[in-house]
């Protein structure tokens, strides 16, 4: 059975009431848009006959008739589908299965709109990288789109990857005052090991291998349909969506193609149709995000050493709630919450072996048995989260849920609060004379926690693949890659350092990143101080620091500081602008998105 009820840990209330506190304004704000746009008979009985007839006018007979009266509820999907992508692709058949379950269910689903989803797997590196965090905010806004024909009483959002599930969310809480479930696709099985995957890697970046070698190790490793299986921003979603409510519990990680997955999406569409104004269970979107579902998802993160891209999505999300997030928040959460999960990059398993071992259901349940999180929450199967404590089975033909086991079933994957893998989780905030910037410890040894050495600084990714490739790098050093923020360039994420640098590790050289830049959600041991606010398109102090300046970055301290002495450094003039981002790949088209995009602990918003 789920834990009982324990009182909050004095520091998850702390955080939550300052949340709350600095966002009082905004989000009353907030809700009293929501309520305004609540409907308490059917959303389209508000429409005009034009209006109307123009939603039901390619139903076949029994929707049309139904959408026609006033009685059933309408549910709209919104679908990252796409066939490119291995995480979006088993999306494809959901629509059939929603609503055929809708009508069952005594409710009408309309598939409502589409949103673009690329793959950053497919893009690292290369220029189209540029568009991969603004298409959160182009999702957000085609989820709008789709919902603003004001015909719906509740959404599906469909939907798995790094800014997709995000976007989508923004979006939807737009629409707060509807209810929204989170549909997952589930992960591909499990293929080649991370760890030879890594090595192979880096065996690459050295010349050791050729690109066949490579391409046969990536192609063992993303070889069907499915979530790519390691622990980056694809899989961090799903674990936030089912620590914030979501989500239907234990859904994340069943997989593709199976006769479990398929039941959880027809269940989907059947809670949905039941939590509607129209019945006597609503439960809005808009009131399930408060500051405390907000803090339960930072938390889940920070546990199971999530990507470091939440720190931008999360504060993104709550603001479109209404809710004032910042990376202080992260930090003091981080210094009381243990590391429980071990998954890769910060561990050999893959989420396939995280779930076997207990999966996101043993962390809720040890979260909350340990006081870190909020169990009185809004949820979409309703009030508190010991629904989520337990996971889905498929007997007998019918859909159930059981209690997980009481111990891990692999302690190398997973261990309870009360002996976890570190006292903290694995994201902190480092301060100092450049700024502040985000460091991911989950997968770092203690003993990389202090790099302090000089600088080497580049413009670009590509500058520090040049310098590996002529044997320029092999020293200690901290590579400063600086125009890399969501201003300069829309803030690619810079995964191809990873091998490099930790190639560069592996000789026994101490190196670190430090960059107003992403890395990838999966990235690894590597210390890397990133997406350092003020960025150098805004004139952050990261753009003064020149070739040989000793920079110390201190994991423990919390400090990122150039020992270079303060009138010195502010005497430097600026280094300016590095050349404007590109034309091409459809960059051209989001120069007004990067004029106006926000810092990257502001959520790097482009569209607010």
């Amino acid at each position: 059975m789920p834990s009982p009820a324990v009182a909050v840990q004095a520091v998850v209330r702390q955080v939550t009431d300052r949340i709350a506190a600095r966002s009082a304004g905004s989000r009353s704000a907030y809700l009293e848009r929501i309520e305004s746009a609540r409907s308490a008979a059917v959303a389209r009985g508000r429409l005009s006959c034009a209006n109307l007839a123009h939603v039901f006018a390619a139903a076949d007979s029994t929707d049309k008739s139904e959408l026609r009266g006033a009685r059933w509820p309408n549910l709209a999907i919104v679908s990252a589908y796409n066939d490119l992508l291995s995480a979006h692709q088993p999306l494809e058949r959901f629509p059939a299965l929603i609503k055929q379950a809708a009508r069952e269910a005594g409710a009408v689903a309309q598939f409502a709109g589409g949103v673009p989803a690329m793959c950053d797997g497919i893009t690292q590196g290369k220029p189209g990288m540029e568009l991969s965090l603004f298409s959160r905010d182009v999702i957000a806004m085609a989820t709008a789109v789709a919902l603003t024909h004001d015909a719906f009483d509740a959404v599906l959002c469909l939907g798995v990857c790094d800014k997709i599930v995000p976007g989508l969310l923004i979006g939807a809480l737009s629409f707060g005052h509807l209810p929204a479930v989170f549909v997952p696709g589930g992960p591909m099985a499990s293929g080649l090991p991370n760890a030879d995957k890594a090595r192979i890697r880096r065996e690459y970046a050295e010349g050791r291998v050729d690109r066949e070698a490579l391409l046969e190790a990536e192609a063992q490793s993303y070889h069907a349909a499915g979530t790519c299986t390691f622990y980056g921003t694809a899989n961090s979603n799903q674990v936030l969506m089912e620590a914030m409510g979501l989500h239907l519990p234990g859904s994340a990680f069943v997989p593709p193609g199976t006769a479990l997955r398929d039941a959880l999406t027809r269940y989907a569409a059947t809670h949905a149709a039941a939590i509607t104004a129209l019945g006597t269970d609503y439960r809005p979107l808009g009131r399930i995000v408060d500051e405390r579902a907000i803090v339960n998802g930072i938390v889940a993160l920070l546990a199971t050493g999530g990507s470091t891209n939440h720190t931008i999505h999360l504060v993104a999300i709550a603001a479109a709630a209404g809710l004032a997030v910042n990376w202080d928040d992260f930090d003091e959460l981080s210094a009381a919450v243990p590391l429980i999960a071990r998954i890769y990059p910060n561990g050999s398993a893959d989420v396939n072996h995280f779930r076997a071992a207990g999966g996101t259901a043993f962390v809720l349940r040890e979260l909350l048995g340990a006081g870190l999180l909020h169990g009185d929450v809004r949820t979409i199967m309703g009030d508190g989260l010991a629904p989520y404590t337990q996971d889905p089975h498929w007997a007998d033909g019918r859909l159930e849920w059981r209690d997980v086991p009481a111990v891990s079933l692999d302690r190398a994957v997973l261990r309870p609060v009360a002996d976890p893998f570190s006292a903290e989780g694995g994201i902190r905030v480092l301060r100092g004379n450049l700024g502040r910037a985000v460091l991911k410890t989950s997968a770092m040894k203690p003993e990389d926690y202090l790099v302090e050495a000089p600088a080497i600084v580049f413009d670009s990714q590509d500058e520090v693949s040049a310098a590996f490739k002529a044997g320029e790098l092999d020293r200690d050093f901290v590579a400063v890659v600086r125009f890399q923020g969501p201003r300069a360039n829309g803030m690619p994420e810079l995964h191809q350092l990873t091998p490099l640098l930790g190639s560069l590790m592996g000789r026994g050289f101490r190196v670190a990143l430090v960059t107003d830049g992403r890395m990838s959600g999966a990235s690894g041991p590597v210390p890397a101080a990133i997406h350092v606010t003020p960025e150098c398109a805004a004139g952050g102090l990261l753009e003064r620091v020149r070739d040989g300046d000793v920079i110390r970055i201190d994991a423990k301290a919390r400090t990122l500081d150039v020992r270079v002495p303060a009138g010195e450094f502010m005497a430097r003039p600026a280094a300016g602008r590095a050349p404007a981002t590109g034309t091409g790949y459809g960059r051209e088209l989001f120069t007004t998105l990067r004029a106006a995009v926000g810092s990257a602990e502001q959520g790097a918003l482009a569209c607010r």
